[in-house]
């Protein structure tokens, strides 16, 4: 893309708030827009590796993020990819990062979110040969028609579809959804639970030390209302802060209230939307050193 006065002006624009985001963080920030394919991930290694080489380096890496999801397979890469180079990992999200973009975020030591801010359900992504498609929709289908099969109400036709399911294809679904369960109950055990070492809410529980069998239990809680269809209804419902905290009870950096650090990340994360958005990029990365 040949680079224009537009461009130009852009890039010193972002540069600079780039530059009052990583001192406000201490961190090193970088901007990630789009899909979570496979075939991006060398572009992502690539990209944090000339990052980590610049002298400005530090232990810890912000993550602004936008992304409508894809596979956790490649999330769970990404994360290898920046814990490799960084102690600590925060996440930013001024807009939405959905499904697999949830479970990107799970594996950060904070949440930064206001109250315009969004995650979803992580309702794992499988490839069917294609395109994506939502796995646990198709498993809460077939569980479904299994319950009227046993119970003696299914119908001829429904009966029909279930004997025409690709199992193979079946069994994908069933492993996508046990590796985004373990993903999380990985992740938030050892990354988001690792400062929580008395608990402060449990009436019954309080000023007590928490144990790691019951981080692993609340992750899995947590895990498991992320991923029930039932309790969201929809691949696309957006989660925000007040829901995320209370019905999740998950901690946030809730900014809402922040006006100076609020008026950073939208000066910074808006201008690059809007860019996106006029050059219609379905995937786009920035950092210090990169546009």
């Amino acid at each position: 893309m040949a680079t224009t006065n537009l461009d130009t002006t852009i890039k010193e624009v972002l540069s600079k708030r780039l530059s009052e985001l990583e001192e406000y963080f201490s961190a090193d920030v970088v901007f990630y827009y789009g899909q979570i394919h496979p075939s991006y991930v060398k572009g992502f290694r690539d990209f944090i590796e000339k990052l980590v080489e610049d002298e400005k380096k530090t232990n810890t890496l912000v993550v602004f993020l936008n992304t409508p999801g894809g596979s956790a397979e490649t999330v769970e890469k990404m994360v290898d990819i920046i814990r490799h180079h960084y102690k600590n990992l925060y996440f930013v999200v001024p807009d939405y990062a959905m499904s697999a973009g949830t479970i990107f975020c799970m594996s950060g030591d904070k949440i930064y979110m206001d109250y315009s801010s969004s995650l979803g359900p992580i309702d794992p992504q499988v490839h069917n040969g294609k395109e994506y498609v939502p796995a646990l929709g198709y498993l809460d289908k077939v569980q479904e028609l299994l319950n009227k099969a046993k119970d003696g109400s299914i119908t001829k036709a429904e009966f029909l579809i279930l004997q025409s399911l690709d199992l193979a294809m079946l069994s994908r679904y069933e492993q996508a959804k046990n590796l985004t369960i373990t993903l999380l109950k990985k992740w938030l055990v050892e990354y988001k639970f690792k400062d929580w070492k008395i608990h402060e809410t449990d009436s019954i529980k309080k000023g007590q030390a928490v144990t790691k069998k019951e981080k692993e239990q609340r992750a899995e809680e947590i895990a498991e209302m992320l991923g029930s269809n039932k309790t969201w209804h929809s691949h696309g419902r957006l989660i925000g802060v007040k829901t995320l905290t209370t019905v999740l009870r998950l901690k946030i950096e809730n900014y809402s209230k922040d006006k100076s650090l609020r008026h950073l990340i939208r000066t910074y994360n808006d201008v690059i939307v809007d860019y996106i958005a006029q050059k219609n990029i379905p995937a786009f990365v920035h950092s210090r050193n990169f546009f």
